[in-house]
């Protein structure tokens, strides 16, 4: 099942995309559930074919204007250089960083998401804005101290993320989130599948497009750090709630780490797709 939160008529709400082209608008339809986060951290999601059979996709696709898949996580945790190719990029561009033996992590905040359709915007202050295709994980329910044995029993579903990032700044310190942070360069969805159509563990691919040209092209099963152990680590630092986010990492093809490095701009389009998800799609604006 995907699913997706959006505007329609004016009105936020979330609903189920049956078909290619339709939406069954289950804010409408479930008024006890406000948001997607809520209907999550219901447990309802779990029933979600129940939810939408037998009712009316009453919303066009063509219709609605996008919003991140989780409008307003709690917590967005992304992961840094997990996947090997991508370390490897790093180290050939000059970066000497080791291997860590634990996960590195940063946090994005909410402000800093787009939905699909919606565009990345390029700072002002920056000319290095770069594309970072990746597989989010949504949280489904709350834990602490999740062992890696129980860690899929805490997904709700997978979405496309593009984590966009101002790569000098980035780099002003060891820490790195401030680069990770500038309002709106993230892209988030375009929906959810939940976790029932995406085995713990498949390999799915992952192609990342600039203006039609693919920029990176590998497969999840390239991680250093598993889903399962991403989950556990962070769980471990904070109470992960429904309707967190996980980025697990982007592998190889950033434009940073080309010659000459290689950037986003107005006027281009940058698309993340995942295979068993969809494509994610984001304009590249200025900012105003």
């Amino acid at each position: 099942m995907k699913l997706l939160s959006f505007i329609h008529q004016g009105r936020e709400t979330w609903g189920a995309l049956v078909g290619a082209d339709a939406i069954v608008d289950l804010g409408k339809a479930l008024p006890q559930y406000a948001t997607l986060t809520d209907y999550i951290a219901s447990g309802a999601y779990l029933n979600a074919q129940q939810d939408v059979a037998h009712k009316t996709a009453d919303v066009k696709l063509a219709d609605i204007t996008f919003l991140p898949v989780i409008p307003k996580p709690e917590k967005i945790v992304c992961a840094v250089r997990n996947y090997m190719d991508h370390h490897q990029e790093v180290l050939a561009a000059g970066m000497h960083r080791e291997l860590s033996e634990e996960p590195p992590i940063f946090l994005r905040v909410w402000r800093s998401q787009v939905a699909h359709g919606q565009p990345i915007i390029c700072p002002k202050v920056s000319g290095s804005l770069d594309w970072e295709g990746e597989l989010a994980v949504i949280i489904g329910k709350e834990g602490r101290n999740i062992a890696e044995a129980d860690a899929f029993d805490h997904v709700a579903g997978y979405s496309c993320y593009n984590d966009g990032s101002i790569r000098e700044w980035q780099f002003h310190a060891k820490q790195i989130a401030s680069g990770k942070n500038f309002e709106s360069t993230g892209g988030f969805g375009p929906w959810m599948v939940t976790a029932d159509e995406i085995a713990p563990n498949q390999q799915l691919k992952l192609v990342t497009r600039l203006n039609g040209e693919v920029v990176q092209s590998s497969h999840t099963g390239h991680m250093i750090f598993s889903i399962a152990k991403l989950i556990s680590y962070a769980s471990t630092i904070f109470t992960l709630v429904p309707g967190d986010v996980i980025a697990t990492g982007t592998p190889a093809g950033v434009g940073w780490s080309r010659k000459p490095a290689w950037f986003m701009k107005p006027g281009d389009v940058c698309e993340v797709e995942i295979e068993g998800i969809g494509t994610l799609v984001n304009p590249i604006a200025a900012q105003a």
